[in-house]
Order: C-alpha cells, then structure tokens, then sequence
C-alpha cells in the first residue's frame, strides 16, 4: 500500500503581515496598476499576483492577508512582490515584515474508500460531526496537530488549521493509525 502521506499536497496558504500604517486605498487603488478595489463589495483592495499566483487582500489599517499560494515559498515571494509594488508607491515598507502563516489547506487520499458511519462511530462522537444529509464529509477534529479534517467516503481528506506542512502529515499519521485501530483501514 502506499503512504497516503506521499498524496498530501498544498491546496492554499493563508498568511497575514502588516506594514505598520494606514493606507488611502482608494489612491493605493488608482496608482497600483491590476488591483481591484470596491468598498461596496469587500473592504479591502485585492491585488493579484500571477507568479506566484496569490491574491494580496490590503486592508486600509496597513494589514495584508496573502491567500491562494500552494506553499510557504509562494507566500513570501508574493508578499515581497506586494511590498515592492507599495515601495514603488513612496509607500514606506521595513526591509523585511513579519509573515505569519495562519492556515495551510491541503488534501490527501488515504487510497482506498471509507465507510464514514462506521467510522462516526468508532471515532466517538466528541470529536466528530458527520450529518451526510447537510454535508457528504465527516469532520473530525483532531488535538494533535490541532488541525480539522475532512474525510470523505471515497477516502480523500482536506486538512485544515495547521500552520505548518508538518501538520497535515501528522494529521495523515494520526488518522491512518486511528482508523486502522479500528479495523475501518485496508
């Protein structure tokens, strides 16, 4: 059988900085060539980056929310796109902004169906939702790695809430030996 931690793979980074003051977003948003800002819809000016491809959410107190990049690399190198954007601006930006990672999505397949009843009842209920009328996938969350995982029948998982790649292999660990504990794993 294969490692289903070999199948994790990086889905979407959310990470967030600040550069320590307020922005007028709507001249931010005329001079910036590619963003979009439209206060009605969202607070925030969005600036894509294509390579790496993320979005930059730039927020009128200085707070950017960097998302959509498939791993901590990608994050950097937009964030270091969007603080050089501001710079050209005359928009004073410190060398180099805290970055810190506040989620990592990523999806894994454990190569083989799951029975997700069984699995809702072996695992226990405390730690557990799995309603298949309002949503096919059981959420299980885990304390360690604090992370949420989504386990769907055709035995692929999303985890969510880690910080850290590491976590979503833990994650994978954790539930290969719980399920195969149980006898619900090939």
């Amino acid at each position: 059988m294969a490692d289903p931690k070999d199948s994790i793979t990086i889905e979407n980074v959310v990470a967030s900085t600040g550069i320590g003051q307020e922005l007028d977003l709507q001249s931010v948003a005329m001079d910036l060539e590619g963003a979009d800002y439209d206060p009605e819809q969202f607070p925030g000016l969005v600036y894509r980056t294509a390579d790496p491809k993320s979005a930059a959410l730039i927020f009128r107190s200085g707070k950017i929310v960097c998302t959509g990049a498939n791993s901590t690399a990608a994050v950097h190198a937009s964030l270091d796109i969007v603080f050089e954007k501001l710079r050209e601006l005359q928009i004073p930006v410190e060398d180099n902004p805290e970055i810190t990672v506040q989620n990592i999505v990523t999806s894994a397949d454990l190569g083989e169906d799951l029975n997700l009843n069984a699995i809702a009842i072996g695992l226990g209920l405390e730690h557990i939702e799995y309603e298949p009328e309002q949503f096919p996938g059981l959420v299980y969350r885990l304390d360690e790695p604090e992370v949420v995982a989504l386990l769907f029948g055709s035995g692929k998982l999303v985890i969510t809430g880690g910080t850290d790649p590491a976590d979503a292999e833990a994650a994978v660990d954790h539930i290969v030996e719980e399920l195969g504990g149980l006898g619900l794993l090939g």
